[in-house]
């Protein structure tokens, strides 16, 4: 059976078809590792990775200490499947048996990256890595930055939350960011197949993590910080050390937007700064929104540069969006053209999506799942909408528990009516979780507050909130995006918001 990570089944991620056998000698002098078995040290390895079930003959198993259990426990299946070696701490040792070369590290997580950068020839290196962080904007960013290389006649990748492309290639994205060694190998199948140059989302969990450590970028970008992800991190503080990580001199060139206090604070000599409210680099101007929702702004650049942009995607935030990208393409060498050309085709998945079954109402999908991006996607609606704005909206389960109120009071404030439901509610009792969202919602004045509906199936929800939906109204199904499945007590069952809101749709026009 396939093993399950974070409710996503854990399939093998993609190889080069090539790779240059490393000495495990030659690995361990490279991370400062103590090899157990100097007389082995002409073992080769060709490949890496930290689960066993993916192990192909030749590998380097990483068995790596974890909050229920020890990687190496796992490893007399590694060797049957063909692991020559094997990478792990003091503790992982005595799983090993004799002779089978161990390299042996205080912190085997910190080094797993750079070893697999050495294993897969140094993947990054090859090919020109566009790296973007933050809370909101991190997948629609890397969209308008691989939209405008492929607009610039580029062979790009794509590496994110939505999805993972070699070309039009896709692939399923386990994580925002693939472990270590799956980065690096699928860095290196990118580079085998002709890719000059790859956008990617960089998660905090990645940074803290080590899954891109050994990787150098071309260029680095921040989009914003606002509360998530307080499950992992203890405080705002170390969720913001960890974004910062990535301006710690690994890329060549550090774009960032300065809208707010914490992408200030990593500015520095060099960095490129963007804002839409204030002095920077990058500024935006004349922003104008067409009747269909489409967006024009002008850009201003270093040297008195000026163009107009024009958006499909809607919002303000989008323009701060695209205005980072450009900020990140033109330090990267990429002509204005080009830029015009890719961000006025740009599609992502998911982000506000419209579903147009030919009603009379407007209906958007958004994966907004947080506060301030609830509040920033009805904001944007709002402007541009003069009927009521329906929103259907659910809190993830086993994720950071204090944001549901305030997820629950930035909807019920901004909506005429908030239908609350189940997002995926994992191994958590959904009523608790829905309950948490109906605190904040009510404790919104009943003067600024919207008609509150609990409704715990997702699919009703829906159909609920297009039943109420009028001519000139607004239904915004929030949270999943283009997610395809709804994780309930470690299953995941077949849900598309998309599809599940073009259903009712049909149905009421019926």
């Amino acid at each position: 059976m396939p093993a399950k990570l974070e409710g996503k089944v854990a399939t093998a991620p993609p190889r080069p078809s090539r790779t240059s056998p490393v000495t495990v000698s030659d690995i361990a002098s490279a991370v400062d590792a103590h090899l157990t078995a100097p007389d082995l040290a002409h073992v080769r390895v060709r490949g890496v990775t930290l689960r066993a079930q993916h192990v192909v003959v030749g590998d380097l198993f990483a068995a790596l200490p974890g909050a229920r259990v020890h990687g190496a426990e796992f490893v007399s299946q590694a060797l049957e499947l063909g692991a020559v070696a094997v990478l792990t701490d003091e503790a992982g040792v005595v799983h090993v048996p004799s002779g089978v070369p161990v390299l042996v590290h205080p912190r085997p997580r910190d080094v797993l990256g750079p070893v697999a950068a050495r294993v897969y020839g140094e993947p990054s290196t090859k090919v020109a890595l566009w790296g973007v962080t933050g809370t909101s904007g991190k997948t629609t960013t890397s969209y308008m930055i691989e939209s405008v290389l492929r607009a610039d006649g580029r062979s790009t990748g794509l590496i994110g939350t939505v999805e993972t492309r070699i070309g039009e290639r896709r692939l399923d994205s386990a994580f925002t960011t693939p472990e270590a060694p799956d980065l690096q190998a699928l860095l290196a199948v990118m580079a085998e197949c002709g890719t000059t140059d790859v956008a990617m989302e960089v998660s905090s969990h990645a940074l803290r993590l080590g899954r891109v450590g050994g990787v150098g970028f071309a260029v680095a970008a921040f989009t914003n910080l606002s509360q998530d992800h307080l499950d992992f991190h203890p405080d705002m503080e170390d969720y913001f050390q960890a974004k910062a990580s990535l301006f710690d001199g690994r890329a060549r060139t550090e774009v960032v937007c300065v809208d707010g206090e914490w992408g200030r604070r990593l500015v520095k000599g060099g960095t490129v700064t963007v804002s839409t409210t204030g002095d920077a680099d990058w500024t935006a101007s004349g922003h104008r929104v067409s009747a269909t929702g489409e967006q024009n702004f002008t850009a201003r650049g270093p040297g008195g540069l000026s163009f107009d942009v024009t958006l499909r995607l809607p919002g303000e935030f989008n323009v701060a969006n695209a205005l980072l990208a450009i900020g990140c393409l033109h330090a990267g060498g990429v002509g204005v053209d080009a830029i015009r050309e890719g961000l006025a085709n740009v599609q992502v998945p998911g982000r506000m999506q419209r579903v147009d079954e030919g009603q009379d109402f407007t209906a958007v999908v958004d994966y907004s799942h947080k506060p301030a991006a609830v509040a920033l996607a009805l904001d944007a609606v709002r402007a541009r909408s003069a009927g009521r704005i329906i929103t259907v909206l659910g809190c993830g389960g086993d994720r950071d528990r204090a944001k549901r109120p305030l997820m629950g009071a930035e909807a019920a404030l901004r909506s005429d009516v908030l239908v609350v439901t189940d997002d995926n509610p994992r191994g958590e009792d959904p009523a608790v979780i829905r309950a948490a969202m109906l605190a904040g919602a009510l404790e919104v004045p009943d003067d600024l507050r919207g008609e509150v509906v609990e409704i715990g199936d997702r699919g009703r929800a829906i159909a609920h909130a297009v039943s109420l939906a009028r001519a000139g109204d607004v239904v915004v199904v929030a949270g999943k995006g283009h997610e395809t499945g709804q994780e309930v007590a470690g299953e995941i069952l077949p849900f598309s918001d998309v599809d599940s809101l073009a259903e009712a749709i049909r149905g009421v026009r019926a």
